[in-house]
């Protein structure tokens, strides 16, 4: 289900001092990677079952990223999705976001790494969700009051799940969002390569993260 709003709406939130901690974590985890080890050895088995967990949470973001683009793709802060993954949390591009980050740390084999990108990816998007939940307030007053009052802002709760039995989506948004998807799934070929090459000794290991 969505509502479209009537009324003339405040400034949406700009959204590129997130795009630019985002970026700069990118980067924190690429030199992390390329200039590390993790503490469980590459190749046992330990090593092994954190990295398919990683993976398997990478994949989850993937595919739940383009779920919730389905519903709100090329509508979102013009329309309020209140169903599908929008009823059981009112960002779930965010949660799933965030899910994937953790998913890198454990594809790299650290706990820490796994932590730390994690803490820093709910952190930015907590900070944004705030300011876009003032946004959405102003412009849908009390259809959006009593979306937030039942609907909680970060961590999903499945037994709020409502669906709608059609809706449409942009095929633009969900192209986007597919693509962007793909450098979450690339990381494990780019792990890999590091490994093999970190193995090989053409790859300096300045320190451990556990």
């Amino acid at each position: 289900m969505a509502y479209t709003s009537l009324k003339a709406a405040p400034k949406a939130f700009d959204q590129d001092k997130r795009l630019i901690v985002v970026q700069a974590a990118a980067v924190f985890a690429v030199i992390l990677l390329l200039f590390s080890r993790p503490a469980l050895a590459e190749g046992s088995n330990g090593h092994e079952i954190v990295e398919t967990i990683g993976f398997a949470m990478v994949l989850i973001c993937f595919l739940g990223r383009l779920w919730s683009i389905l519903f709100v793709g090329g509508r979102k802060n013009d329309e309020l999705i209140v169903s599908g993954p929008f009823s059981m949390t009112r960002n779930p591009l965010y949660f799933f976001s965030t899910v994937g980050a953790v998913g890198i740390g454990l594809m790299f084999g650290s706990a820490l790494a796994a932590a730390m990108l994690g803490l820093a990816s709910y952190a930015v998007f907590r900070f944004t969700a705030g300011k876009e939940a003032e946004y959405l307030a102003g412009k849908f007053g009390a259809v959006y009051t009593a979306y937030a009052d039942r609907t909680p802002r970060f961590w999903p709760n499945p037994l709020l799940y409502r669906d709608e039995d059609q809706w449409l989506f942009s095929t633009r948004a969900l192209k986007s969002t597919f693509c962007d998807g793909l450098y979450f799934l690339a990381l494990f070929p780019v792990i890999e390569t590091v490994e093999y090459f970190r193995a090989s000794g053409a790859l300096p290991t300045l320190f451990t993260v556990y």
